[in-house]
């Protein structure tokens, strides 16, 4: 028993135009891609950019300065830092009475930012109410003390850092992962 012969030629079902394969083209589709494949390109030069910046962290962007009502305390810190790298924040005290020099740093400092030093050392540390307050020797002005940084976790931290008892500096810091 044998099956019915086809008879009829295999042809191909896309066009041919001068021997060639046509295949068709969407011009209105291409067009809005090539859209789309610009404005992913100014996004990328975008993020570039900030990120050169200082937007995430290191750079002209995250270094702030902060200085105290009475221009006696100033401070230098980065409002962008991120998690796991360490950061320096520079206190500058300029004018103090012939007593020991004393800054008060709200504990956000050490809980949110991880304060990991502080140089000099203080001669004495106090844990008060919202933070600690350290002692320093009296030594030549303009005083100047850091604090060393490395934060553990993402988020927006608020310090508040001067010397007791007089107008404190309030900043935010963003960590970044």
């Amino acid at each position: 028993m044998a099956g019915p012969a086809f008879k009829r030629p295999v042809t191909d079902s896309v066009a041919k135009i001068n021997h060639e394969l046509a295949v068709g083209e969407d011009l209105v589709f291409q067009r809005k891609w090539w859209r789309f494949e610009r404005a992913i390109w100014v996004l990328f030069i975008l993020i570039i950019a900030l990120d050169c910046m200082g937007a995430f962290g290191r750079g002209p962007l995250a270094n702030a300065r902060i200085e105290s009502t009475d221009h006696a305390v100033e401070a230098d810190y980065e409002r962008i830092e991120r998690t796991g790298t360490p950061s320096m924040m520079t206190v500058k005290v300029r004018e103090t009475a012939p007593d020991p020099i004393e800054l008060f740093v709200s504990d956000s400092a050490v809980s949110g930012l991880g304060l990991r030093r502080v140089i000099p050392a203080p001669e004495t540390t106090t844990v008060g109410s919202g933070g600690f307050t350290y002692r320093f020797p009296r030594g030549s002005l303009p005083a100047v003390v850091r604090f060393e940084f490395e934060p553990v976790g993402a988020g927006v931290y608020h310090i508040t850092v001067g010397r007791p008892g007089e107008a404190l500096m309030h900043m935010t810091v963003a960590v970044v992962p």
